[in-house]
C-alpha cells in the first residue's frame, strides 16, 4: 500500500509542478531586460547668423529662460528692442516655412540651410511667403505694433528650435557678431608709423 502511494504522490507533485510553471509568468523565466539605449546625442548650435534679426547690435530686453519641463514656465526665445515697422532680416540662409499669424500676431519660420534648426521671428508683418528662399540679410517682414509681450516697449521675439526642442537663438550668432565692440584701426604691414 506504501509503494502504490508512493507512486500515487509522484504523478501528483508532477502535476503540481506544471501548473505552477504555466502560472508563473513568462517573465520570471526571462533573462533581464538590457539598459535602456543612451539619449542621442545633440549636436551644438553652429554659429551660422551673419546679421541680427533687427538693428545692428540691438538692447536684449530679455533673455533666453529654458523650462524645467516641456510645458513648464520659461522664455522660449530672445526679445529684442525694434520701433515698429522695423525690419526684420533673416539672420542666415534658409526657406520660409511659416508666414502668417499665430493667436492674432504676424509670425515668421525660417528652416536653416544644411542645419536641422528652426528660427522664428514675431511680431512681424511678414513680406515672404511659404516656401521662399531668403539668405542672411534679406528682409522677411517688419516689427508689427504691440505692447502685450514686453510691456510698454516694442520688441521682436526671436526664437530658436531643433525639433520640438526650444534652443538659445544668440548661440546662432558667432564671436565677432555678438560681442562687437567699437572698430579698431589695425597697422598696416609694411608701412611705418607716423614719427
Amino acid at each position: 500500500m506504501r509503494r502504490a502511494m508512493r507512486y500515487a504522490l509522484v504523478p501528483a507533485a508532477v502535476l503540481i509542478g506544471l501548473t505552477l510553471a504555466a502560472l508563473l509568468p513568462a517573465w520570471a523565466w526571462a533573462d533581464p531586460p538590457s539598459p535602456a539605449p543612451p539619449p542621442p546625442v545633440r549636436s551644438p548650435v553652429p554659429a551660422i547668423a551673419r546679421t541680427w534679426p533687427v538693428g545692428i547690435h540691438p538692447l536684449v530686453l530679455r533673455g533666453w529662460q529654458p523650462p524645467s519641463t516641456p510645458y513648464g514656465p520659461g522664455h522660449r526665445g530672445v526679445d529684442l528692442a525694434a520701433a515698429p515697422g522695423s525690419p526684420v532680416r533673416a539672420v542666415a540662409a534658409g526657406r520660409v516655412s511659416f508666414a502668417g499669424r499665430v493667436a492674432g500676431r504676424g509670425v515668421v519660420s525660417v528652416d536653416l540651410a544644411g542645419t536641422d534648426l528652426r528660427t522664428t521671428y514675431e511680431p512681424v508683418s511678414p513680406s515672404v511667403h511659404e516656401g521662399d528662399e531668403v539668405g542672411p540679410g534679406d528682409p522677411v517682414g517688419t516689427v508689427e505694433r504691440t505692447t502685450s509681450h514686453c510691456g510698454t516697449q516694442t520688441c521682436l521675439h526671436w526664437g530658436l528650435r531643433r525639433g520640438e526642442t526650444y534652443l538659445n537663438p544668440l548661440s546662432l550668432l558667432p564671436p565677432w557678431l555678438l560681442h562687437r565692440g567699437p572698430p579698431r584701426l589695425l597697422p598696416v604691414l609694411g608701412v611705418p608709423l607716423p614719427g
